[in-house]
């Protein structure tokens, strides 16, 4: 295992580097919070496949092959088709907005009064999804060093909020590039066909599980439909993923990189499903499906090359946890205490938006540290998380995009009754149920018809700005500093 410590403690050393150097770059609130808005291409979908797919898709993903077959395949694949959906149909009118949070882009659409509350319910699923990445440490470390649970989420959880604190996005995006690159060769290129040819091929694995493992839809109808549901339209909506839109250097890049980044989704999700699949042949008896990651990695793969694969793991957990975490803290600074301290002074330095946004991330860093310490159910918390989002904030956010007699009134109406509405139903029915979430976007989808059609149309002067920024003809917002002519 000498030479597996080896890969790891050299891929940890390297995110810390990187995020010393992108400390060197983010001079300014754009360059800290979305990479000055400049990647390119082949940089923007490398760093987007990186945020979505996650320990949840990785190590998750690999447990729902085990358990169901190919059709465990489902919830990787509908997060690469709300990545599509999002980049083919709205990703260059969000770039186009130069906006920090999709809280700011509530209240260009609506008028500047929806922010507050939106703020809230974001930054509780942007809390939730960092915790629940970070939870994910203690899995890993588990199998490379037998390591205590919360000295392990201590300990990733510590580099991760060390790199993001340093250089914000520009670290962030450097060290996902590098994940993307670790979690493509780690699970696809190495992984994957061995765990097949351990397995005996395909044809071997057809012969010694039952044919329902080789059913596309397996898994069931109402699950696929609620994967479809959280996920699909949680890519749309969610700040994590809005916040990399942000970056991209142009409409075309935003489009065309986030299309690439979802077809790779799609391919990550098979992958996933065809090594649970092949671990099931392997150990057929499995205490948790969850395991199945773990123990092929550490069964059957040789010396060097299980470091890799698990530095793949790695990646996948750290990408996840890192883009949450800026995006907890930039909604947490940017719409929660800038509009409770009052709005930002426009007299304020480059440096100090700067450090105000650090001095978040650390803060923020420490909470998701404590509260991952204290919960155990990743599941159920990745649920509170989507259900927030979907139930709270999808009808206002697509209504805003898609419909011009959406008003401020109904917007808040549905984020509250949305929010509400989860949150009860989650208590009633549990946490895990599909009705929260159904029930819950259905309640919010009434609030927000019925209130904006008996409240007056947003002001034409409101709707007018808007279609400017959505053109991309208006300037970057006030709190941004104005770079000193040359």
């Amino acid at each position: 295992m000498a030479v597996d410590y080896t890969v790891i403690v050299i891929y940890l050393a390297g995110m810390l580097a990187m995020g010393w150097w992108g400390m060197r770059r983010a001079k300014s609130k754009s360059e800290f919070l979305v990479a000055g808005r400049r990647l390119g291409p082949a940089m923007y979908s490398g760093t987007m496949a990186a945020i979505v797919l996650g320990g949840a898709s990785t190590i998750g993903g690999v447990g729902l092959g085990y358990q169901y077959g190919l059709s465990g395949a489902w919830m990787v694949f509908t997060i690469g088709l709300g990545l599509l959906a999002l980049s083919v149909f709205f990703s260059a009118r969000i770039a186009r907005l130069k906006v920090y949070t999709v809280s700011e882009m509530l209240d260009l659409r609506y008028g500047g009064r929806a922010g507050l509350i939106s703020g809230v319910v974001m930054w509780a699923y942007t809390l939730m999804l960092a915790v629940t990445s970070t939870i994910a440490y203690a899995t890993i470390f588990d199998v490379l060093f037998d390591m205590n649970r919360t000295v392990a989420i201590i300990l990733g959880g510590s580099i991760v909020v060390a790199y993001s604190t340093l250089g914000g996005m520009w670290s962030i995006t450097l060290t996902d590039m590098v994940q993307f690159v670790v979690k493509t060769i780690g699970v696809l290129l190495l992984l994957l066909p061995i765990a097949v040819v351990k397995a005996g091929g395909f044809s071997e694995m057809k012969a010694k599980l039952p044919t329902g493992y080789f059913d596309p839809l397996g898994i069931g109808g109402e699950t696929i439909f609620t994967y479809l549901l959280i996920y699909t339209f949680g890519m749309l909506i969610g700040q994590d993923i809005w916040q990399r839109v942000f970056t991209a250097g142009s409409d075309r890049t935003a489009k065309w990189g986030g299309t690439v980044a979802g077809t790779y989704c799609l391919v990550y999700a098979l992958a996933g499903a065809v090594i649970g699949t092949a671990a099931k042949v392997l150990y057929p008896k499995l205490g948790s499906p969850d395991d199945a990651f773990a123990t092929i990695v550490k069964d059957e793969l040789p010396v060097g090359v299980r470091g890799v694969v698990l530095a793949a793991a790695l990646a996948a957990v750290m990408s996840t946890s890192s883009g949450a975490l800026i995006a907890c803290a930039t909604v947490a600074n940017n719409d929660i205490w800038s509009r409770l301290r009052g709005a930002v002074r426009r007299s304020e330095e480059e440096h100090d938006e700067v450090r105000g946004n650090r001095v978040f991330i650390l803060i923020m860093g420490l909470g998701v540290i404590g509260t991952a310490i204290a919960l155990n159910n990743v599941v159920e918390a990745l649920t509170v998380a989507y259900n927030l989002l979907v139930g709270g904030l999808l009808v206002p956010i697509l209504g805003g995009l898609l419909w011009k007699r959406g008003t401020a009134q109904g917007a808040l109406a549905s984020v509250v009754v949305g929010g509400l509405a989860v949150v009860g139903l989650m208590a009633g029915y549990g946490i895990l149920a599909n009705e929260p979430v159904y029930y819950g976007l259905l309640s919010s989808l009434v609030a927000y018809v019925v209130v904006s059609l008996a409240t007056p149309a947003t002001d034409a002067a409101v709707l007018a700005a808007w279609r400017e920024r959505l053109a991309g003809r208006a300037p970057e917002a006030v709190s941004e500093p104005v770079p000193a002519p040359q």
